[in-house]
């Protein structure tokens, strides 16, 4: 009888990813047992790794882009469209647009780092033809703006760089008419 093993693991923040870490311990397990019948399901807690947890779990494409990061500098962070579901649904983290390992650790201050590059994915995933978008907010970098950040990359104006707090104001927002998905929302 084969033995079975089902490997499961999250990812190891700021240095693997779920599916890295499940490749490597499936690795392992084939050198100790190299007849073992081998399953893995990475998982995700809505940080890093979410959006391909998802994509690898239900089926789907990832698309890959370049966004602002939470230090103002371009970073590569991606997004999933879900296949098989009634509406068009992306699935997106937070961490791959503003997650903190996209900034260095002498430069952790929530007050000049921005989710503007989270607005940016969703802007995205509408352009890809998404109407309903699940965002996981695991391992992010910025947590003060109550999401004004983001809502400006997605298509309501906003600071391009980190430190700009003029997307804080309530005023400037609602002044704005979003995009029209957002409006139809």
């Amino acid at each position: 009888m084969r033995l079975r093993v089902l490997i499961a693991p999250s990812g190891f923040k700021e240095s693997l990813g779920a599916a890295e870490v499940a490749d490597c311990i499936a690795s392992g397990v084939r050198r100790a047992v190299p007849d073992a019948h081998i399953r893995k399901a990475p998982l995700a807690d809505g940080g890093e790794g979410f959006a391909r947890a998802l994509v690898s779990a239900v089926g789907g494409t990832v698309h890959e882009l370049e966004v602002t990061g939470p230090a103002g500098q371009p970073v590569k962070a991606c997004f999933g469209m879900l296949d098989g579901e009634d509406q068009p649904t992306a699935v997106l983290e937070m961490a791959s647009a503003a997650g903190l390992r996209h900034v260095p650790s002498d430069c952790r201050d929530p007050l000049v780092t921005t989710t503007y590059g989270v607005g940016e994915l969703i802007s995205a995933a509408l352009d890809a033809g998404a109407t309903r978008i699940l965002v996981g907010c695991g391992d992010g970098a910025r947590v003060t703006t109550g999401g004004a950040a983001g809502a400006a990359g997605a298509g309501r104006g906003g600071p391009a760089s980190a430190g700009d707090r003029s997307a804080l104001d309530p005023a400037r927002l609602t002044s704005r008419q979003p995009r029209s998905q957002l409006a139809a929302g």
